[in-house]
């Protein structure tokens, strides 16, 4: 793409992005990233599913819009092909995006967020912001269709990546490394929770759900039975304690009266 006269060639954000578009012009196998014709500050991305999970074979197509401060600020990240795991035409999410840039690195370029929007597919969306909680089954179905998917402005976008021969491996940087390092290990700590969220609700449900037996039934029939006549046979004895010590009561006052009065 041509940026004479468009762009302000001494700008630290455009001369980080032409480099970053130099360096990813070539498509790996597991992603490709290139800036529009006519926006340095957006880019159109395809990335692969990992492997080993339910996204491998798919082929998932997004948008990266940066801000004119880039990289002192994060960029945000837009999937359009539906996938289970993110919305699609919403920003998304994540430790290196637009929502959280208090963890955002300058060190960090597109490729940085391409691996991490990798390694943070498989892991538990935990309620965050443009997350979709989608079956395994579900997710497989969307991987196997997104191979068709056509972007308007790319084309095909499968047919982005590099195959396997014609790619070549280029070595994790040190803050890369730590990036997906930290992903993994929060994927742990949120499939955890979830676990455990998950056993503390079924018990909660299968307290409430446990089926009172017809016997147990009748055995709390009988005692509600029996608690109520008892309640009743006592009501009874102290109305008739009550008439009896009158009688008996009066019967003294009688006898009194006959006595001192005769």
């Amino acid at each position: 793409m041509s940026v004479q006269g468009q762009y302000n060639l001494k700008s630290p954000g455009v001369k980080r992005l032409m480099r970053e578009a130099r360096e990813l012009a070539e498509p790996t196998e597991e992603y490709y990233a290139s800036p529009l014709d006519d926006n340095l500050f957006e880019w159109h991305f395809t990335v692969k599913g990992p492997e080993g999970t339910e996204f491998e074979g798919g082929y998932y197509h997004g948008r990266i819009l940066l801000p004119s401060q880039y990289p002192m600020q994060p960029p945000n990240i837009i999937l359009l092909t539906p996938n289970g795991r993110f919305e699609t035409n919403k920003k998304i999410c994540l430790s290196i995006s637009g929502y959280h840039p208090e963890s955002w690195q300058p060190s960090w370029s597109i490729r940085t967020a391409l691996l991490a929007l990798i390694a943070f597919m498989p892991t538990p969306a935990a309620g965050t912001i443009g997350s979709l909680e989608y079956t395994k089954e579900e997710r497989q179905i969307l991987a196997k269709k997104s191979v068709d998917w056509v972007c308007d402005t790319c084309g095909k976008i499968s047919t982005k990546l590099a195959t396997a021969s014609l790619s070549g491996t280029k070595q994790l940087t040190k803050e890369e490394s730590t990036l997906i390092q930290q992903i993994a290990l929060k994927s742990e700590e949120e499939t955890v929770k979830s676990n455990q969220r998950k056993n503390s609700e079924s018990d909660v449900n299968i307290r409430q759900r446990i089926p009172v037996s017809r016997s147990e039934y009748s055995e709390a029939s009988n005692a509600d039975s029996l608690l109520q006549t008892s309640i009743e046979r006592s009501n009874k004895d102290k109305l008739w304690f009550a008439i009896i010590w009158t009688i008996i009561t009066l019967i003294t006052l009688l006898v009194v009266r006959r006595v001192f009065f005769l």
